[in-house]
């Protein structure tokens, strides 16, 4: 149905206001798409591994049909299960390669065994091998032999890659590509990862794991030192949490003290925070001393002031709080000797540091008592100020 014009002119507004739609998800590559399709079909080929032809003599239909594991009648379950119906793109891609994927499992799988290698790498030509990456899936050095990238994942920082290289005599040229020293096995030295590692895409810059840095993340950052380093491998450690920098593991092998931490005979040793005057939380709130820093939390309500948690450590109580064994408690005012409500017939109900005075369910209240029905209509009776009927007249 089509909104009227003016219908539609009032719901503008409301659709300016409606925050902006989320962007949407990353689309796959690709090489992911060709994949995840290869993953499904070798865990089609799992599936149906131990499986026959199904009829009443397997022997017969083997023996005359061709194999059953060879057959296209496998191929075709296999395929069947490889896309849910509502996956558009993988049906897609499915319906383009099926006669590639037919010419793999009946004429190549013996001569190309790797189906992601012959299918996504060599024919569709949509991702790489390990170890490679760009649209070329080669260093693509014109004279210079550069070793394929590899990569794995896990990485926060991004630097470029050295490629190893070997030049030809008598040659200077510039690669245009590059890739990250220790080729498929090691890239970045073993403590990062390539950018485009397999995909066709990507620089072949380095992104170090945690605790790595540097053009070929063999160097540590600040908080960890090197535990190892030699010709072809580095490890960096984590510094004990004291140190900003350090030498070794514990507290006396900083170089410099994290935030929060201070040099004391010669370790590092926490800020007790909470000490220092004046003290760092409002008067609300007391210090809770953590390691490297603090945090204040919230007195209980009990309290006007106070030195930790709960209600034994308030520095004084609020009215209505009175201490009692140690800690800040309710003071129940209906049970003090003097009397809290003084209006006749009157009841107190204590509440936490406080209490009402509510007369019972069918009384009426006046000034200075609760008056019970009986009594006031009697009163209304009496009244003085009642008019005469007019029969008295």
């Amino acid at each position: 149905m089509r909104l009227p014009r003016r219908a539609a002119l009032g719901l503008l507004p409301l659709l300016l206001l409606l925050p902006p739609a989320p962007e949407a998800a990353k689309k796959p590559t690709p090489c992911h798409r060709c994949r995840g399709l290869v993953d499904k079909f070798n865990q089609g080929m799992v599936d149906t591994a131990k499986k026959n032809f199904g009829g009443g003599n397997t022997a017969w239909e083997e023996k005359t049909l061709s194999k059953y594991e060879s057959s296209e009648i496998r191929l075709l379950e296999i395929l069947e299960g490889l896309c849910e119906s509502s996956d558009f793109e993988c049906n897609q891609m499915l319906e383009a390669q099926e006669e590639h994927l037919e010419a793999w499992w009946l004429q190549l799988k013996s001569e190309y065994p790797d189906l992601f290698e012959w299918f996504c790498v060599k024919t569709l030509k949509v991702c790489c091998s390990p170890g490679t990456y760009g649209p070329d899936c080669l260093a693509r050095g014109h004279s210079e032999a550069q070793e394929p990238v590899a990569c794995s994942t896990q990485a926060i920082h991004r630097q470029p890659c050295r490629p190893r290289k070997s030049v030809s005599p008598n040659t200077h040229s510039k690669p245009s590509g590059s890739s990250c020293q220790g080729g498929s096995q090691r890239p970045c030295s073993g403590n990062g990862h390539c950018s485009g590692d397999g995909s066709r895409q990507g620089d072949g810059s380095c992104r170090c794991h945690m605790g790595y840095q540097g053009p070929l993340c063999t160097d540590c950052m600040d908080g960890y030192f090197s535990s190892l380093r030699n010709e072809t491998h580095s490890i960096c450690t984590a510094c004990d949490e004291s140190c900003k920098t350090c030498s070794g593991l514990t507290n006396r092998d900083c170089g410099e003290c994290e935030v929060g931490w201070v040099l004391d005979e010669g370790a590092c040793v926490d800020v007790d925070e909470c000490a220092a005057e004046p003290p760092p939380c409002s008067a609300a709130q007391f210090c809770k001393n953590a390691n490297g820093s603090y945090t204040c939390e919230e007195c209980d309500s009990s309290c006007v002031g106070c030195t930790g948690e709960g209600p034994g450590n308030c520095k004084e109580c609020i009215s209505g709080y009175a201490r009692e064994h140690g800690q800040c408690a309710d003071v129940d005012e209906c049970s003090l000797a003097e009397k809290t409500c003084v209006r006749k017939n009157e009841n107190c109900y204590n509440t936490p540091g406080s209490y009402v005075c509510v007369c019972p369910d069918g009384f009426e209240e006046t000034e200075d008592a609760c008056v019970p029905p009986a009594e006031a209509e009697a009163t209304e009776g009496e009244s003085p100020t009642q008019l005469p009927s007019r029969e008295d007249l």
